[in-house]
């Protein structure tokens, strides 16, 4: 179950964003395999945010996130297909590795030899009946503190890796971009 880079009006999957970005790929990565844990943020029917916890999985070139039967951000996801997810910050406010955001569209697998094929790889087992969403990317960032400075680097299927330095002074913030 290899995944090609593919790119969808919605987004890229997440090989195409590690083809495109490498170093920012695995950085991100980093970041999400620190912890267990994280944050997705779905659209309720009213149209009304809502977070929940959430654990992802980074396998075969893809970003999967996977959820019990007919949970409220499956739900969420099925009639609303975008997201944001955070990866959680650790505790106290060093923001080791920084903050780390993913936004996209989450794509359901419904075929049952996908799924049987994606449970036989999870190292923790899965439920009998569960839900499966592969993401496609539209944005993603990275905020760190370097020095004295807060770097914002954001990338989107669109254009290059662009980094913006902010110092804690009246000085504009510096743009650049990468790649």
């Amino acid at each position: 179950m290899t995944t090609q880079a593919q790119r969808t009006e919605q987004g890229i999957n997440w090989s195409g964003f590690h083809t495109a970005q490498p170093d920012f790929a695995a950085q991100v990565e980093e970041r999400f395999r620190r912890y267990t844990h994280h944050v997705l943020a779905t659209l309720r029917k009213d149209g009304s945010p809502r977070l929940t916890g959430l654990e992802v999985d980074f396998r075969e070139g893809e970003l999967w996130l996977g959820m019990m039967p007919n949970s409220l951000k499956a739900l969420d996801l099925r009639r609303d297909n975008r997201f944001a997810l955070y990866a959680n910050p650790g505790s106290g406010t060093e923001m080791d590795g920084g903050d780390v955001r993913v936004s996209g569209r989450a794509v359901e697998v419904t075929d049952p030899a996908e799924l049987a094929r994606w449970a036989a790889g999870a190292p923790d087992g899965v439920p009998d009946q569960f839900h499966l969403f592969r993401t496609q990317v539209e944005e993603v960032v990275r905020i760190s503190v370097e020095g004295e400075e807060i770097v914002f680097r954001t990338w989107r299927p669109s254009g290059p890796l662009r980094i913006i330095r902010r110092g804690n002074d009246d000085a504009p913030p510096r743009e650049e971009t990468a790649g």
